[in-house]
């Protein structure tokens, strides 16, 4: 990620040093790590993950979440893997993540819902928007 931030002059090679230092230092996403420290948009991290591997890439700011697909996955899985189901059809489920990476999120989603998913990606602060908007509503 740091490489293909660079080559898009989003971030230098110090920027990505410093976000490495600090991931040793404290964890954490090296993506989140960008953001934390003021080096790249969430959005730029959204974009380089959906040019590199091919997700597409959904801003949530006004996409319509239906709660009963979002409760298709529980609140607490939500909230740990960063993700929120945002449309069933069938036994497809599409989630939004920030990090579609994360095969494990993916199947453990698989797993609850007993569906296919298919990842989007989303910033991390529209996913906890999303989040707060769905599962507040109970």
């Amino acid at each position: 990620l740091g490489e293909l931030l660079i080559e898009r002059k989003i971030i230098t090679p110090e920027h990505l040093q410093k976000a490495l230092d600090y991931q040793k230092v404290n964890g954490g996403l090296i993506g989140e790590i960008f953001v934390q420290l003021g080096f790249a948009k969430e959005e730029d991290i959204a974009q380089v993950l959906t040019a590199q591997y091919g997700f597409p890439y959904l801003p949530l700011n006004n996409y319509e979440i239906d709660t009963e697909v979002a409760n298709s996955v529980p609140a607490g899985v939500a909230r740990q893997y960063c993700l929120i189901p945002i449309d069933k059809i069938g036994n497809n489920l599409t989630v939004a993540m920030s990090n579609p990476l994360n095969t494990q999120a993916i199947e453990d989603v698989e797993m609850i819902s007993k569906c296919v998913v298919q990842a989007f990606v989303s910033t991390t602060s529209d996913i906890r928007r999303a989040i707060e908007r769905c599962y507040s509503k109970k």
